[in-house]
């Protein structure tokens, strides 16, 4: 959002507990491949509830400023938003590939071209599936990157088309997307399709439902006056990814992503937020982005470790020290990289 934009400082806390939810998730499905096993086996669909929030972000943020601006005036924004953080997940994607003491001698396997042809598409956000050992990701240097690829999608619609839909239109176009959600769910049975090759076009329609959605949610001014605050929506959001599997599991999942992540970001507009949690929804909100995309590189290097069959209780403790360091990691990236390096862009180009 624009500076001069007030801030909804309980949907950035939220954003921060979604992206802290991803981090632990993928630790925990190398743990356990089953998800019905896996005590935050829905943690996929904190993907869902960033998109619903993204387009909710960009309709609030350039609705009524995007006609004067311009369309390449916003792009530019969205990428000095976004890419200096997927630049940055691709090099630290190439430098674990690299030095990852649990896995085999990576020049053995892939020869100096290949490896400079998978960090240009990462770099560029070109999805390239063709890594067999990473089970054909599309960006296999920094998995998380198949949701950045769509969220540019996206802001290319809505700098050429979606801006300029009746609220009566929009709302036509968030009832073609969740059914085909549905269709997707109940043929996939997960809602979690969208990062490798077999499933691409799984992420077009995750994020064609969500991000109109929270377009609608702007557009429509639905806000919902209430009491719950942070911590209130916080356990909301946590129970839904930490929700158990059922006989019919993509029925509960469908539930999860087209009533209650659209309602979470109504009620989140809705509450208020006093005190020390203040400044801990503004923390979240911040390192959010940075934690998401910075964690992966990690990940390669637990699987292998998991490989080793370690102790339980020792793993618990790698798991536990492993998102607390990565949280401090995705601070410093936010306060010395990330932060710095798009005030500068913003002032040459923008200014």
């Amino acid at each position: 959002m624009q500076d001069t934009k007030h801030h909804f400082l309980v949907l950035d806390g939220l954003r921060g507990i979604a992206a802290l939810a991803i981090v632990i998730f993928h630790f925990m499905e190398i743990v356990e491949v089953d998800y019905t096993k896996n005590f935050i086996g829905h943690g996929f669909l904190a993907v869902d509830f960033f998109f619903c929030l993204s387009g909710f972000v960009i309709a609030y943020a350039y609705d009524d400023r995007i006609r004067e601006m311009g369309a390449l005036a916003l792009l530019k924004r969205r990428i000095i938003r976004l890419h200096p953080l997927v630049l940055l997940g691709s090099v630290l994607g190439v430098l674990a590939f690299f030095v990852n003491p649990y896995a085999n001698n990576a020049s053995d396997t892939y020869c100096v071209w290949q490896v400079v042809v998978l960090f240009i598409t990462s770099a560029f956000l070109i999805p390239y599936p063709v890594m067999e050992d990473r089970y054909f990701n599309l960006f296999g240097l920094n998995a998380p990157a198949w949701s950045l690829f769509w969220e540019y999608v996206a802001n290319l619609l809505y700098a050429f088309i979606l801006y300029r839909m009746s609220k009566r239109w929009l709302a036509v176009g968030v009832a073609v997307m969740a059914l085909s959600l549905t269709i997707i769910a109940y043929r996939s049975e997960l809602l979690m399709g969208g990062w490798s090759k077999d499933t691409f076009w799984d992420g077009g329609i995750r994020i064609g439902f969500s991000f109109l959605a929270g377009m609608l949610i702007y557009r429509a001014k639905w806000v919902a006056r209430n009491r719950l605050g942070f911590l209130g929506l916080s356990l909301v959001l946590a129970v839904a990814l930490m929700m158990p599997f059922f006989t019919h599991n993509w029925l509960m999942e469908l539930f999860v992503v087209i009533i209650l992540f659209p309602g979470i970001i109504i009620l989140g507009r809705g509450t208020r937020i006093e005190g020390t949690l203040t400044s801990l929804c503004s923390w979240f909100g911040k390192i959010s982005y940075p934690l998401y995309m910075t964690h992966y590189a990690v990940m390669w290097m637990f699987a292998g470790y998991n490989d080793s069959e370690p102790d339980p209780g020792q793993r618990a403790l790698v798991i536990v020290i492993g998102t607390l360091l990565l949280l401090a990691f995705a601070h410093i990236v936010m306060k010395w990289f990330d932060t710095p390096v798009r005030r500068y862009l913003t002032k040459r180009f923008t200014s």
